[in-house]
């Protein structure tokens, strides 16, 4: 293939990408079982509902369990789809074939809770502390109910024991926390996205209103529609809207644009955003920066980490917007992702690094009060770096996303004394490599494989087990393109997969991998320093 035509393809994919997510106002993500599950539950007045019991039905595993991932991933959606097979067998609306499968799905169900670990380490998903004392509390009285015999559950069924609440959470929890903000006479918004954990504990004077989804979350707003006594005429609104573009089923989170087109341009810019793609980044970027701080959401908490990125995208495509905003999450040496919260992020802070340095690029003027800061992001990102060479991070599964953000900004803005964890990134990519050229926690996938080539790529020490281990990744994904299919690594309730993100990734890692061969790239009007 000629340079020409190299060129053309990359620039001809990375522009459509950019097309199709300015064009779909929700996200590129695939419906959620747990969210589905908490509305069956919740909303059994939406319509649409057969659709969403077919495929709680439908995705149960030979095992018992659902959901994405390794078994202590599934704890969270086994729960909530055990407890919505339980509140559908307990109206009594199904046919009797639909009856029958529901049963069969709990008892087995029930079998693959009880056979989970009886301990932790489990995975730091959104509000898990909150989330899972909830369900199992809930099944745990629907099960008494239909004991009692006040359901219309299939003839003379009765299912095995109730889960015990798995070691490393508190049943105590939800309540807790209802009352400590009871007291306090309001429920902070960060409790929004998962309401559906505290909204059977909490009374009704703080039970927030609105017409849209609440903490852009479909369990969420279900929950609150079911504490009304009539659902409110937004909510069901607000839930068909998202039930149209998904099929009548839910993601974890709609909309997610500004996430999405933020990760997606700084991925592309990575390699070279298309000519005909900047208009529409520019576009992103003015309207998504906030000198108040940018939301990932609609109804979420301004955050550190889609604040910086829209300062990066900025940056890079030549817009003047100032760092300011992350002001308001600096807490001395690093950056809280948001305000209140429980545990860092590393990417947050990456992210943040890379923003700081690349408005420091062109404005030198500002080294006096952002280059200290920088330094000091910098320390604090290579304290954090484990002794083997990767970052963890709480909003992916696989450390190679965190370490892959990590050398990025360490590598550009970090100085000499971030080189040798640098040097360590590397080391540990280069030894933890696959034999079939991938990368991956749990089995070689296109999407670790990008972060891990990137981490590679980041440093100018071309030896040849480098180069080795660049060409093999480089066949892995040319041969794994265009699957369209990407296993969930993302962290929010459950596993996710945000599709467009991942896609950006891959391709531009495809673009940078065939130009290090010395062909010449095209000019590209943007700083591509993501």
């Amino acid at each position: 293939m000629n340079d020409t035509v190299a060129n053309a393809t990359y620039s001809e994919q990375a522009a459509r990408l950019v097309a199709s997510v300015d064009q779909d106002p929700w996200g590129s993500v695939r419906p959620s079982l747990y969210e589905s599950a908490r509305v069956v539950s919740a909303a059994p007045w939406l319509p649409g509902e057969p659709r969403r019991v077919a495929y709680l039905l439908n995705e149960q595993a030979p095992d018992g369990s659902w959901g994405e991932g390794p078994e202590r991933y599934r704890l969270l959606p086994t729960l909530s789809a055990v407890e919505a097979a339980l509140a559908l067998l307990r109206r009594g609306a199904a046919s009797e074939e639909t009856t029958r499968r529901l049963t069969t799905a709990v008892d087995s169900g029930l079998a693959a809770l009880r056979a989970l670990p009886s301990a932790g380490p489990w995975p730091d998903t959104a509000a898990a502390e909150i989330l899972v004392p909830s369900l199992v509390a809930k099944i745990h009285e629907q099960l008494t109910l239909i004991g009692d015999d006040r359901t219309p559950a299939a003839g003379d069924w009765r299912p095995g024991p109730a889960p015990a609440l798995p070691g490393g959470y508190d049943q105590a929890v939800p309540g807790y926390v209802a009352r400590r903000y009871a007291s306090a006479g309001s429920l902070p918004v960060k409790l929004h996205h998962t309401f559906e954990g505290v909204a059977g504990y909490i009374p009704g004077a703080l039970i927030p209103d609105g017409r849209d989804l609440l903490g852009s979350s479909p369990a969420a707003t279900a929950a609150r529609a079911a504490a009304s006594d009539r659902p409110p005429a937004g909510a069901v609104a607000a839930l068909e809207a998202v039930a149209e573009r998904y099929s009548g089923l839910f993601p974890e989170a709609a909309p997610i644009l500004v996430f999405e087109r933020l990760w997606v341009a700084a991925a592309l810019a990575g390699a070279q955003l298309p000519a005909a793609g900047v208009p529409t980044v520019r576009k992103w970027a003015t309207d998504l920066y906030d000198p108040r701080g940018v939301r990932g959401a609609p109804g979420l908490m301004t955050d550190a980490d889609d604040t910086a990125m829209a300062v990066l995208v900025s940056s890079l495509v030549g817009l003047d917007h100032t760092p300011e905003p992350l002001d308001l999450f600096h807490n001395g040496s690093h950056y809280d992702c948001y305000i209140g919260e429980d545990t860092g992020s590393v990417t947050a802070n990456a992210h943040a690094l890379q923003a700081l340095g690349s408005y420091l690029r062109h404005h030198p003027e500002a080294q006096h009060t952002y280059g200290p800061r920088a330094e000091k992001l910098s320390d604090w990102l290579v304290g954090q770096q484990r002794p083997e060479g990767p970052w963890p991070d709480k909003w992916h599964a696989s450390p190679y996303y965190a370490t892959a953000r990590c050398v990025a900004a360490l590598s550009r803005h970090g100085g000499h004394r971030a080189a040798p964890a640098v040097e360590t990134a590397v080391a540990w990519a280069v030894d933890t490599q696959r034999d079939d050229g991938s990368w991956g926690i749990w089995g070689g996938t296109t999407e670790e494989t990008a972060y891990a080539a990137q981490i590679l790529l980041s440093t100018a020490d071309r030896r040849p087990h480098h180069a080795r281990a660049l060409d093999r990744a480089e066949t892995y994904l040319n041969e794994g393109a265009g699957s369209g299919h990407h296993p969930a690594l993302w962290h929010d309730k459950t596993l996710y997969a945000p599709g467009a993100m991942i896609e950006a990734e891959v391709l531009a890692v495809r673009e940078l991998l065939r130009t290090r061969h010395g062909l010449n790239r095209q000019n590209t009007p943007t700083d591509a320093e993501s």
